[in-house]
């Protein structure tokens, strides 16, 4: 190939932008279509989305740099620009040349068929699982929200946390209110219980805030 050209590759993921998984196989292919001849490859940009959103910042700024440079689009599969037949068909509209490496011999109607093709297959995906949840509701299956099964009384497990917690304070505040009367300060209180190992209901250290907590809940 020869010319000057603006590559763009997607991930579907934002797990597989992080790590790379997707996008360097786009570069490979990429950039082997393009060996053997006399190009420049200006520009990279990477969109990490799905194929059915076609807003796409990063594609904009791919074609923004088409358009100022006279650059050539390229992508490694067709599918990775959108599976919306008039979002493909618009890149005519947009005043850029555009070219897959997996198809380069393909023309705009190509294209817009293909598109139209993937385009109806989503839909159809989509009809099929509108169906079956309507038939799994006809079969009496409950869809989402409470299947059954013993419910957890919410308020009784608060209560049940909070009456525990005044019990280990109530045990402790004995010993803290003696502490006290010694004239330690607070941080000296905790450190005192943390080196008695006396710990605090969750089981961690103990700092000023607890142990005033303790001697205000009274």
């Amino acid at each position: 190939m020869n010319g000057k050209f603006v590559a763009y590759y997607r991930v579907s993921t934002e797990k597989q932008g992080k790590s790379g998984l997707g996008i360097e196989a786009q570069q490979h292919t990429v950039r082997n279509f393009l060996n053997g001849g006399d190009w420049e490859l200006l520009a990279e940009f990477t969109e990490i989305e799905t194929g059915k959103n076609d807003a796409r910042p990063q594609l904009e700024l791919a074609m923004k740099e088409c358009r100022l440079t006279g650059a050539t689009l390229v992508i490694a599969k067709i599918d990775r620009l959108s599976r919306n037949a008039a979002f493909l068909i618009g890149l005519k509209d947009a005043g850029i040349n555009f070219v897959a490496a997996d198809m380069p011999g393909a023309n705009q109607m190509t294209i817009g068929i293909m598109a139209l093709v993937a385009q109806q297959e989503r839909e159809a995906i989509s009809q099929r699982t509108k169906e079956a949840l309507a038939a799994a509701k006809a079969r009496g299956v409950k869809l989402g929200g409470y299947r059954g099964g013993p419910k957890v009384d919410q308020k009784a497990g608060t209560a049940a946390v909070r009456r525990k917690k005044e019990e280990f304070r109530a045990s402790v505040r004995p010993l803290i209110k003696e502490l006290r009367g010694q004239g330690m300060s607070l941080q000296t209180i905790a450190n005192e219980l943390d080196q008695r190992s006396v710990r605090t209901p969750r089981g961690g250290k103990w700092t000023a805030k607890a142990v005033s907590g303790v001697l205000s809940s009274e």
